[in-house]
């Protein structure tokens, strides 16, 4: 048997990636902008064997089935046909962020996966090659491979992947309103928007307009710019989300709480900005020098943390070959 291990962090997104042109090859409809954090990592480990018929799936402690597991095996069998091989893997995962709340659990999840299976399949991925890779997987997951900040540019299968960005220093407040498994899943979610909200052509173009400002701001170290951008973009996100049939609502009344605080905390003159993705949880990003002050302005909204960027995603354990001591069989 053949193994490997490894570490990814989730993302949050700055600029909002919501919607794919290419549903097979999870194409995004426009370009997007995350930083990845130093928290909540997912360690994965994928460990070949010859034994097996089929692929087994083990997250948090928990045997999966259904959907969580069809769609390891689906994209273990894209590593495999880019391998050439038909051995069957033990996947054995475990998220330190809530699954499905919003938090981007599917962005470090198929980011560690990638990157593990990969190198226990023997691919000689670059970081790009990597980060398409993980694309396939969950669209999101193509930033998690990168550090810091990060652009995933839309495109085609080739062009489509995630390189770092240069900007200003940041740090993020993680506000957790919500641990529960969101009732409608992101995928689902944009399926129904690109279908039914009459206003989804205007965010693709209001996208591709935010993120150009962002690139802009970012490669000017503009904080203040950032900020506002940010903050504009999560609530035309929601908004589009709240516009389709039947509607879909994924912040909480603390949700709102807390971006109404952050707006007043700025008039108080600490500097940060509200982001949330397709969940209740909020993130706000701030100058560093006020980072402690903001987190304790929110303690008491629900569980918070302070981060900052963190790592792409890495092996910390690489193959062996041979039996594999407490490997789930």
């Amino acid at each position: 048997m053949t193994t490997a291990t490894a570490r990814a962090f989730p993302n949050i997104a700055l600029v909002k990636y919501w919607g794919k042109h290419d549903e097979d090859l999870i194409l995004p409809v426009a370009g997007s902008l995350s930083l990845t954090l130093d928290a909540f990592p997912t360690t994965t480990t994928v460990t070949l064997d010859d034994s097996l018929d089929a692929d087994a799936f083990t997250l948090n402690g928990t045997v999966q089935t259904g959907n969580a597991a069809d769609r390891v095996t689906r994209f273990l069998a894209r590593v495999r046909e880019l391998a050439g091989v038909e051995t069957r893997a033990v996947v054995t995962s475990t998220n330190e962020a809530p699954t499905g709340a919003g938090l981007a659990s599917s962005a470090s999840g198929f980011a560690a996966l990638a990157t593990a299976a990969a190198r226990a399949y023997g691919l000689d991925l670059d970081r790009r090659d990597l980060s398409r890779l993980a694309r396939r997987g969950s669209g999101s997951a193509s930033r998690s491979l990168v550090e810091g900040l990060a652009v995933w540019h839309a495109g085609d299968d080739t062009h489509s992947y995630a390189e770092p960005v240069t900007g200003p220093d940041m740090r993020m407040v993680i506000v957790t309103v919500d641990t529960a498994q969101k009732a409608v899943s992101s995928r689902a979610a944009m399926r129904r928007t690109a279908l039914t909200s009459p206003f989804f052509p205007a965010w693709i173009s209001s996208t591709e307009e935010s993120l150009a400002a962002m690139l802009e701001a970012c490669a000017a170290a503009d904080f203040t710019r950032v900020g506002r951008i940010t903050e504009s973009h999560a609530l035309r996100m929601h908004a589009v989300i709240q516009s389709c049939d039947p509607p879909i609502r994924y912040l909480a009344p603390t949700s709102v709480a807390i971006f109404d605080a952050v707006a007043a905390l700025r008039e108080q003159g600490v500097e940060a900005y509200a982001t949330a993705d397709a969940g209740p949880n909020v993130a706000v990003i701030v100058r560093p020098e006020q980072a402690e002050a903001l987190r304790d302005a929110l303690e008491g909204f629900g569980s918070v943390r302070l981060v900052g960027p963190g790592a792409g995603a890495e092996i910390i354990d690489a193959p062996v070959d041979g039996p594999v001591a407490g490997a789930d069989a």
